[in-house]
């Protein structure tokens, strides 16, 4: 019903499926379903265009009207559990899932201990909508529009090296410097430009890239074993820097940010336990605008 109702208010299937968030032949399989099932057509189709049939017509009328009382049986029920509870189904790049996320979810737990995790993490651009999952943690741009994106604070970048390396193959003074270094690239980027600024100086850099690895906790493994320059997210190095196992370079230079958004289908009731992580990963990693 909702399907159909959807296709009739967009005025043609692919458009109900761009609002739906499914494909035009998922859209079509609905309808067709419905009409099997009560044994009539409820819209003449043509390569052109579409119109309800005379029972269309009526039964569209119904159709708002059920789903209205749906929505609003299940409200009523939200209200009686205003506790979030139920099971999340969330998706993260591997390596910020890992270092970042997963730590921090023990307080999320501490919030909502009826609300069960279902974690998938992977550096694959998770079709949420089709995949049945919740919410999804992105890093880098959003193209897709059926989704709503919260935006984040944004993933800042540092420059470091192990303490070893640098004894070895001497200190950068100048990011142009590191065309003379050895460096460790993560798959995705490694071939991309380091870029950085400091008040109206830019440079761009190529560092000699050794090792490539599509992992971001090998690229920081491997630096702090003294095999090259890296440059990572500040909240996956920033512990090491801390203890000493890696120092980092160019402190007083600007690189690139690239941002991060939680993002979920934009047609997504928000239930207390969705509304719940929402909040939670606001509050634990900032926004946009936060400094």
């Amino acid at each position: 019903m909702q399907v159909f109702l959807a296709t009739v208010q967009e005025g043609s299937m692919s458009a109900a499926s761009s609002r739906l968030g499914i494909s035009p032949a998922m859209v079509g399989q609905h309808v067709a379903s419905l009409e099997e099932r009560l044994g009539t057509r409820l819209l003449n189709r043509t390569t052109r265009r579409q119109s309800l049939t005379d029972f269309g017509k009526t039964y569209v009328e119904q159709c708002r009207d059920i789903l209205e009382r749906v929505a609003v049986a299940d409200q009523d029920a939200e209200a009686a559990q205003a506790e979030p509870r139920g099971q999340l189904k969330i998706t993260a790049p591997t390596t910020f899932g890992t270092e970042v996320l997963m730590p921090a979810l023990q307080r999320y737990r501490a919030l909502a201990p009826e609300v069960t995790l279902d974690i998938t993490l992977t550096d694959r651009n998770v079709d949420i909508v089709d995949e049945g999952f919740d919410i999804a943690f992105r890093i880098g741009e959003l193209p897709d529009s059926r989704l709503i994106a919260r935006r984040l604070a944004p993933y800042r970048m540092m420059i470091c090296a192990a303490p070893a390396y640098l004894s070895q193959r001497g200190h950068p003074d100048h990011p142009a410097d590191l065309a003379n270094h050895e460096a460790i690239g993560f798959t995705p980027a490694a071939r991309s430009p380091w870029k950085l600024a400091k008040g109206d100086e830019e440079v761009e850099v190529s560092p000699q890239i050794s090792i490539t690895v599509n992992s971001g906790q090998a690229v920081r493994t491997a630096a702090r074993a003294g095999l090259g320059v890296i440059m990572q997210p500040a909240m996956l190095v920033g512990s090491d820097i801390k203890a000493g196992l890696l120092v980092q370079l160019f402190a007083d230079w600007h690189l690139r940010e690239r941002s991060m958004s939680l993002i979920y289908h934009r047609d997504r009731r928000m239930t207390p336990r969705l509304r719940s992580i929402i909040a939670f990963a606001i509050s634990e990693f900032g926004t946009a605008s936060d400094e």
